[in-house]
């Protein structure tokens, strides 16, 4: 199956901060992009070869392939709103001056 998203998630093991950002993740998604996304998910240990291109220099990273633009987020995906802005699926803030 392949869905409107498509998305990335690099972790290092099951640690306490990888299986946080995987939750968050599959939580965030569920509710979100219920049946319109792909997620696979990476253990940089188990396959150090699929990060290869994909400039990992921390982890938790999630890549957001499609929809395009690209877009990476870095952490435990704890940060919904970051989260949610990342994956494009609200709008910025307006700017006030």
């Amino acid at each position: 199956m392949t869905g409107e998203y498509v998305l990335r998630l690099f972790v290092t093991g099951m640690t306490t901060r990888s299986s946080r950002a995987v939750n968050n993740l599959r939580t965030i998604c569920d509710e979100y992009l219920q049946g319109r996304y792909e997620l696979e998910i990476i253990d940089i240990y188990q396959q150090p070869a699929l990060t290869k291109g994909e400039q990992i220099v921390a982890a938790p990273t999630l890549i957001k392939k499609f929809p395009l633009p690209m877009r990476r987020i870095i952490g435990d995906m704890s940060n919904r709103d970051g989260v949610l802005l990342g994956l494009d699926l609200v709008a910025p803030p307006a700017h006030t001056e």
